[in-house]
């Protein structure tokens, strides 16, 4: 039995495509976690229609918080695991899975794209997922945009070590097909004129372990940026959404998950603070502005190929905002990168 453990919206678009080919091979066990104010995953997961069995939870804000659901998480996986004969496990440096399976001598199977919170190879800023993960990996795999030597560096070896030549969003975007009726009911739904201008915004995950507070900047300019341009402001809402709806009365807040995709390619203008959300919007060819705090390997390759760009102040942000609205971006870059999802798959369970 194959074990996938998917902790991230994320982890479940990326492996969706390889968990169901590989389905028709072997018996795959899904688990992921839930938590008060992080339910993305598991409602994702439903729309996905992806069985899974939700065990343990996100722990909230702080670290020991955090620490003490962790550990729990993986003595419940310890139980877990004694009931299920499993072969290896495949995860997107999911560290408690990583623990307990490493712990019981489960082969790891690791996906990580943000080995580092750089784009360089500066080892003071390699992220705590990366650290309790890698080292732990039977085989790595990563995009072509993080060097070899990063992954190296966190004690594996060449031979362990699998490169792809795309950028994760590319593997559930590779056959997106918009549905602009799907993006009218949305709308709908919150009294928004699609004939306006229309901005969407996602937060930093100012929670995670990798990011040091929750930066101010992009709080900052929306109402500014609404007034400038005229728009529709709708928002993301990364955790809870209520202090967003006090904050931002003339903004909508998404309170449902839907399939985001068709709002990013909708929508005249994205600004993100996150890193997936960020390449979906780009490579859907929508003019996206990062408000990360930090620059990932996959985020340089996207900025210096004039796919997104970054801004690290309030004033960029709204002459950013007010420049780029209503243009569309170059995704020629994009057409370069090749899926091989047998390959995965082969290596997957070699």
């Amino acid at each position: 039995m194959i074990w996938f453990d998917l902790v991230t919206p994320k982890s479940v678009l990326f492996f969706e495509p390889i968990i169901k080919e590989i389905q028709k091979q072997k018996e795959v066990f899904i688990t992921t976690r839930g938590g008060e104010g992080y339910k993305e995953t598991i409602e994702l997961l439903d729309l996905c229609n992806l069985p899974y069995t939700n065990i343990g939870n996100f722990g909230g804000g702080s670290l020991e918080s955090k620490f003490r659901a962790s550990i729990d998480r993986q003595i419940k996986f310890m139980e877990f695991l004694n009931e299920h004969h499993i072969d290896r496990l495949v995860c997107l440096s999911s560290v408690d899975a990583c623990r307990a399976a490493f712990g019981l001598g489960i082969k790891i199977i690791n996906f990580y794209d943000i080995p580092l919170s750089d784009y360089k190879t500066n080892f003071t800023r390699a992220l705590p997922q990366a650290r309790l993960t890698i080292p732990l990996a039977h085989k790595m795999f990563k995009p072509f945009v993080v060097p070899d030597e990063v992954i190296e560096r966190f004690g594996l070896d060449s031979s362990q070590i699998y490169e792809y030549n795309f950028i994760d969003p590319l593997i559930w975007l590779k056959n997106f097909k918009y549905d602009f009726e799907y993006v009218k009911k949305i709308l709908k739904n919150y009294n928004i004129d699609y004939k306006k201008p229309t901005i969407v915004i996602r937060e930093e995950e100012y929670k995670a372990s990798y990011v040091d507070k929750k930066y101010p900047m992009l709080y900052e300019a929306i109402d500014e940026i609404q007034k400038l341009t005229n728009s529709n402001i709708i928002i993301i809402p990364r955790y809870e959404s209520n202090y967003l709806k006090k904050a931002f009365p003339l903004a909508s807040v998404l309170e449902e998950k839907v399939e985001i995709q068709h709002l990013l390619f909708f929508c005249d203008l994205f600004i993100g603070g996150g890193g997936t959300i960020n390449s979906e919007a780009c490579f859907l060819g929508t003019p996206t502005i990062s408000t990360r705090s930090f620059i990932s390997h996959y985020d340089k390759y996207q900025i210096d190929n004039n796919l997104m760009v970054w801004v690290e102040t309030k004033e960029e942000l709204i002459k950013k905002a007010k420049l780029l609205i209503g243009t569309k971006v170059d995704t020629r870059a994009i057409k370069q990168m090749s899926i091989d999802i047998d390959d995965m798959i082969k290596n997957i369970l070699s």
